[in-house]
């Protein structure tokens, strides 16, 4: 399954995002400025993946004259995978800042690369129309895989769920593709590696540990 996939959509032709990019990769980069990249980064890619959002009209009064305005329709949602999700959250919340936040909290499995849950943050039922879910990073594609079917589970059909992340390996984003056909992605770049630790390559790292500066020296 090929990562040129009409619903998979890389955001790397725009120069802005591939120099944001090429700065989170540099080990030099702080952990400061990396968390300001991944912002920025967010941000330019929620600008793009909400485009298909349906809007409705409401008629207004401007300082010159009445109008029609428009709203955005769908009720969106977010769902951060602990804790590099968090990373990506303020800046979308900029975008929409009505929307609810639910966490979700996954690791990978040192050993196995599996990845095993510890916390669920969604309510009973879910009252949203759009689910954003955000993680830097589709390496090996478990995390992201473990957390669309505890979505799915909740009861948001999987095309009105969203994957927004920074970086995905070829591997990872064709094992999500592979599981879960159809599903929406929207990404920064694609690299075509993975370390036999999982890691992708050359990738930015754990982000994680770079967002909350808990990297070991």
């Amino acid at each position: 399954m090929s990562v040129t996939a009409s619903n998979v959509h890389v955001c790397s032709s725009h120069p802005l995002i591939n120099a944001v990019l090429s700065r989170l990769r540099l080990k030099s980069t702080s952990n400061k400025e990396f968390r300001e990249g991944v912002r920025d980064l967010s941000l330019m890619i929620a600008y793009e993946a909400s485009r298909s959002l349906e809007q409705t009209t409401f008629e207004g009064v401007s300082p010159i004259s009445t109008f029609t305005g428009t709203v955005v329709k769908h009720r969106v949602g977010l769902t951060p995978i602990l804790r590099a999700g968090l990373g990506m959250t303020d800046a979308i919340l900029s975008l929409f800042p009505e929307a609810p936040v639910y966490h979700l909290g996954l690791y990978r499995e040192k050993v196995s690369l599996n990845p095993v849950e510890y916390y669920c943050k969604l309510p009973a039922n879910p009252d949203i129309d759009i689910c954003y879910l955000l993680d830097p990073l589709i390496a090996t594609g478990g995390t992201a895989c473990a957390a669309l079917q505890m979505i799915l589970d909740w009861g948001v059909p999987l095309s009105n769920i969203k994957v927004l992340c920074i970086l995905a390996s070829e591997a990872g984003l064709k094992n999500v593709q592979a599981q879960y056909p159809g599903i929406e992605i929207w990404l920064a770049g694609v690299d075509p590696e993975l370390t036999k630790d999982g890691l992708i390559k050359p990738g930015l790292g754990d982000t994680g540990d770079r967002l909350n500066n808990t990297q070991k020296p």
